[in-house]
């Protein structure tokens, strides 16, 4: 075989595999051939339609998968934990793909607006979590009228819903997984999760959506709808799933991700302290409940958000003889659940927009596991493989 020399590889991607390679006790060359070797198998691994597979629901299924508005990865780490291997990942954001290089070893696909399908590969479950953006459903019949675009192609033309949809009815993965704030079901007076669900339908899913709070997972107050999906031709029109229940031991205490000696940079300055209890008292005087929120540590916290840079308040940590402080990156990691071990490789600013947009991998994990019971309940009852019904 000819050699193959790789000009010009950026220090942080160099150091990542001296690193490993020592990790592994591994020449450099022996790890690399290793990662090519790896790549293409996975590159040309099968789906689960590709040839029959015998298996016992207790020992779980491997399935493929693919990470659409992908962000960080949440999405990806609960479908791994849960047997699944990544087969595309897509992502705009510049500072979501260097944190999702760091973590994954690959940098996604820009805009989806701009991906072919034929791009994408075949996989096992579509793994989504697409933007909520306002839809309009009037006019459907006038547009019907005059031999316009109907449907779902009408309803969400425009927006980002409509690209995934379109992804959906080209490539015809057996099951979705899509996940979102909570209020998409209250959206725009209703209307926004009525042409989310009917167009999934439409595209012949058979649709299951719950609102989760990771609070059960994580240390944190934290509602999103999970939206799961299977393709009725392959599933018919009642697969036995149901989502996960949340776990019977006690929930997380919020303590136990903090830092034991943060930085004190983190703790909030005279001014903004007093300008947080000044607003609370404003408001708390107006009969409302805006505020800045000091956490329990024995309990949960608020919900982060991605504005959490700009002043900290929702997540707030109290200290002794001190003002409170702000959590750590490291802190807002752990509070989303997110090991130690994956580093933090940008700023302040842009790790807790990052995490206060992400998903939970531990709520997707109990999701994916009962998603693949199902995966296994179809392949004993197609004796052995899974196939889409007439």
């Amino acid at each position: 075989m000819p050699d193959l020399l790789i000009r010009d590889v950026p220090k942080d991607i160099h150091t990542w595999i001296e690193k490993e390679r020592k990790n592994k006790v591994m020449s450099k060359q022996e790890f690399l051939l290793s990662l090519l070797e790896n790549s293409y198998k996975r590159e040309n691994g099968p789906t689960l339609f590709d040839q029959p597979q015998v298996v016992r629901r207790s020992e779980g299924l491997p399935f493929t998968f693919v990470d659409l508005f992908a962000g960080i990865g949440g999405m990806r780490l609960g479908l791994e934990r849960a047997g699944g291997q990544c087969k595309f990942s897509c992502e705009i954001d510049r500072f979501s793909q260097k944190t999702y290089r760091a973590w994954f070893g690959e940098v996604p696909a820009g805009d989806i607006n701009e991906i072919q399908f034929g791009d994408i590969p075949d996989c096992d479950i579509l793994a989504a979590g697409f933007p909520c953006q306002p839809f309009s459903i009037a006019g459907v019949s006038k547009k019907k009228s005059l031999g316009h675009a109907h449907g779902f192609k009408c309803a969400t033309q425009g927006t980002l819903f409509f690209t995934l949809a379109t992804i959906i009815e080209n490539k015809r993965p057996p099951v979705l997984l899509l996940e979102n704030v909570k209020n998409l079901r209250s959206h725009n007076k209703k209307q926004t999760w009525k042409v989310i669900r009917s167009t999934l339908e439409e595209l012949g899913y058979t649709v299951f959506d719950e609102i989760i709070d990771a609070a059960n997972y994580v240390p944190q107050h934290r509602e999103r709808i999970v939206i799961v999906c299977f393709d009725k031709k392959m599933f018919g029109k009642s697969p036995p799933f149901q989502f996960p229940k949340p776990p019977k031991d006690s929930m997380p205490k919020f303590r136990d991700i903090l830092e034991s000696s943060p930085d004190k940079k983190y703790t909030l300055t005279d001014h903004l302290w007093k300008y947080l209890q000044d607003y609370a008292a404003k408001h708390k005087a107006k009969g409302n409940g805006f505020g800045f929120g000091l956490t329990k540590l024995d309990g949960v916290s608020r919900t982060l958000s991605a504005r959490y840079y700009k002043d900290g308040s929702e997540v707030l940590i109290p200290q002794r003889r001190k003002n409170p402080r702000r959590l750590t990156p490291r802190e807002a990691a752990r509070l989303m659940g997110f090991p130690d071990e994956l580093p933090i490789v940008v700023s302040d600013t842009q790790a807790y927009k990052q995490f206060g947009n992400a998903v939970v991998p531990g709520v997707i994990e109990v999701v994916a596991k009962e998603v693949v019971n199902v995966l296994c309940w179809q392949v004993q009852e197609n004796a052995g493989c899974l196939l889409k019904r007439a």
